[in-house]
């Protein structure tokens, strides 16, 4: 009888082999990430191109973000569109793309390419057009669009899953295995997801023996990424309730990357809409929080994918597409002002602005690099004599580049991060000023908090803390925690301080014993109607006043229209039979701002949108706190300054500087230098200015100059 060894081994031989073929990718030392994407609509958009990030969050375009292969030497139309990369099981890479060039085409289309390459470098390719492919069942598909594969373990072959729409019907989701040399596909597409209505864009990820498809749902004009979970990869997948993304605008494109050594993914998906990527973090691919704070990317992205890849094929890429342009991406100083940072790669500079407090005698900029870089000189340098030239090298490239350096002490923005709608305050009771602003970075303005901050000088501001959380202080609304406005009075012997603020598109109002809070609402909005004749508009941006003629105090609310009404007594109630409707001219759109100087009430307002470059202030004289108003010939007095770059200058305060004769205006604008980039989106994403404000013999207000160095 023969040793059953021999058999036993070559059983475990091909179970082992078996095992390799499922895991083998899992045992490959990863270092960094590749990201494959395309860049809009227009002509030359629809390539690919490739970034570089060694930790999924800080991404940097390779080949000066321009295409690593000519889209016309692939497609038939000219045009490819959604990249998928995947690494195979086998050593290659595999890419697949939509065949579609929409200056020309629109959005139908009838074939996508297949790629297939040994070192992310060279790529073969091969055209699959659907209706020629399988005539008598798919004759009529006019839309093939976002392939992506996937390893199918049991099968042991590539799955490409897409959406097609045939003929005048939906689009819909499905799949076909790649033949073996991965030019074709080797039978006729099924249908992968079923759900009513239509969807697009799948992304397949394997997570704890269960398939998660990520998928655009189009269902009756319905935005949003859902998810469906199946134990099959090409069948039974059912879809989960609600949506994956964590925004109100459009979206399309998702994405899912696991980040390496660690049990977190990153989904990010592409807000088309406002012409920017937002970036999600989860553990159990269920709860998903937005960390677009932690990203950087010195490109803007379309539909791409994400994939992990090893030291030397970082290095291959860096060999063949790195450049110096692009290759200085930020700074990691805590002592400047990271958001204001401006690389300017065509006159190879850079200019840092630092906090008040720094000694630039020997400062270091702690410059960030991307992958393969390195710069020179390293740590402190003196730049209090002006520029200080820094060399940059690359690993696989001959030569250095240089950059001239400059550090300057700018005092805009006053506040680190992002804040908009800036009211201030001075405060007798503790010789202080404090600034009253709505936090900003949060699409679509839907912060849900305030904060305050306090200085002694308006230069140095200290942050105070939340002084009122919708989700916890407010019961009667808990979203757009927008614009506030503040007022000290005297009552008796102690102060008191009243907090006029927006929630959910009316006013509120809560009170407290400190200008730094906390503040206690008042259990119910002041306004939250229109006056009388006011058909469109919001109930939004109060400003409060008190008239040192009449000893009276006033509310002025409003965008599209401005009303004011005289507050009663106890500063929490208005006299509704004094609401008057005060709206300037057809210029007026919101931010009403009211102030006494030498006998002259000013009455000033933002006009247009705050999303808008062109955002900005005019002003009128007032007889009265209610009127009638008088225009100045020349009422524009702040608006956008393109030689600085500032951009969206609006919704403004004004103090006068206690003990002088000096007055100051605080104001937002886009923050600087990328807002202007951002599109609509910069108008989430704004800072708060002071710039020095001066008045005409005659009382007029002189135009007033955005700056970088402030006050």
């Amino acid at each position: 009888m023969k040793s059953p060894f021999p058999l036993l081994l070559i059983f475990f031989a091909i179970l082992f082999k078996g095992c390799l073929d499922e895991t083998s990718n899992k045992n490959i030392n990863y270092s960094a990430y590749l990201f494959t994407y395309f860049v809009g609509n227009g002509p030359g958009e629809e390539a690919i191109h490739y970034a570089l990030s060694d930790d999924g969050f800080n991404f940097y375009a390779l080949n000066n973000n321009k295409p690593i292969i000519d889209s016309k030497s692939i497609s038939t139309s000219g045009g490819v569109r959604d990249p998928h990369v995947l690494r195979g099981e086998d050593g290659s890479f595999y890419m697949v793309v939509t065949d579609l060039y929409v200056p020309e085409m629109g959005w139908n289309n009838s074939a996508m390419v297949m790629m297939k390459s040994k070192d992310l470098i060279s790529w073969t390719s091969s055209v699959v057009n659907i209706p020629e492919t399988y005539p008598d069942e798919f004759g009529g598909v006019n839309r093939v669009w976002a392939p992506q594969t996937i390893y199918d373990p049991k099968a042991k072959k590539y799955m490409l899953y897409w959406s097609m729409k045939i003929d005048e019907g939906i689009d819909i989701i499905y799949y076909s295995y790649a033949n073996a040399d991965f030019t074709g596909l080797e039978a006729e597409p099924k249908q992968l997801l079923y759900k009513d209505g239509a969807c697009i864009d799948g992304d397949i990820i394997y997570k704890d023996g269960k398939y998660h498809l990520f998928f655009k749902n189009e269902d009756n004009g319905a935005k949003g990424i859902m998810m469906a979970i199946s134990d099959q990869i090409n069948r039974d997948y059912q879809v989960q309730e609600g949506y994956v993304d964590q925004t109100n605008h459009a979206v399309e494109g998702s994405g899912i990357f696991k980040l390496i050594g660690t049990d977190k993914y990153i989904l990010m998906y592409d807000v088309y809409m406002n012409g920017r990527y937002e970036f999600c973090e989860t553990s159990d691919l269920k709860n998903f929080t937005v960390i677009d704070q932690n990203i950087t990317m010195n490109f803007h992205p379309r539909h791409g994918s994400v994939l992990p890849i090893t030291l030397e094929e970082k290095e291959v890429l860096l060999e063949k597409w790195g450049a110096f342009s692009g290759s200085i991406v930020g700074s990691a100083s805590p002592l400047a002002k990271r958001n204001n940072l401006v690389i300017d790669e065509e006159t190879n500079s850079i200019y840092i602005p630092v906090k008040e407090s720094v000694d630039i005698t020997a400062f270091d900029p702690a410059l960030k690099l991307s992958s393969g870089a390195s710069i020179a000189p390293y740590g402190a340098q003196d730049f209090s004599k002006g520029t200080v030239p820094y060399f940059l090298s690359l690993s696989g490239k001959q030569g250095s580049q240089k950059y001239n350096v400059r550090v300057a002490k700018d005092h805009n923005p006053v506040l680190d991060g992002y804040y908009a709608d800036p009211e201030i305050v001075y405060s007798e009771q503790l010789d202080k000023y404090f600034l009253y602003p709505t936090s900003d970075g949060f699409m679509d303005w839907s912060g849900t908090y305030f904060e305050t901050f306090s200085s002694s000088d308006l230069v140095n501001w200290e942050n105070e803390g939340v002084v009122l959380d919708l989700k916890v202080d407010v019961e009667w609304a808990d979203r757009n925690a927008w614009a506030p406005a503040a007022i000290e009075r005297k009552m008796g012997s102690s102060y008191k301080y009243f907090y006029y603020f927006t929630a959910a598109q009316k006013i509120g109002v809560a009170t407290s014993d400190n200008p730094a809070g906390p503040f206690v609402d008042s259990g119910k909005p002041i306004i939250d109607f229109k006056p009388k004749g006011v058909t469109g508009g919001q109930e939004i941006d109060p400003d409060v006043f008190h008239d040192p003629v009449s000893g009276k105090d006033y509310l002025y609310w409003g965008n599209g229209y401005m009303a004011v009404a005289e507050l009663n007594e106890d500063m929490i109630s208005i006299d509704e039979s004094t609401i008057k409707v005060l709206t300037p001219d057809a210029t007026y759109r919101e931010g009403t701002e009211v102030f006494f100087r030498q006998g002259e009430y000013y009455f000033l307002w933002s006009e247009g949108d705050t999303r808008s470059p062109d955002y900005r202030v005019r002003y009128a004289f007032m007889e009265s706190p209610i009127g009638p108003l008088t225009m100045p010939e020349e009422n524009l007095i702040l608006s956008k300054d393109e030689k600085t770059g500032i951009y969206g200058t609006g919704h403004c305060s004004v103090v006068q500087a206690t003990g002088t004769e000096d007055w100051y205006m605080v104001y937002h604008r886009f923050t600087r230098p990328m807002g202007i980039e951002m599109g609509s989106s910069a108008g989430f994403h704004r800072e708060v200015c002071f710039d020095k404000m001066e008045f005409k013999i005659d009382g007029e207000i002189k135009v007033i100059r955005p700056t970088l160095s402030g006050i």
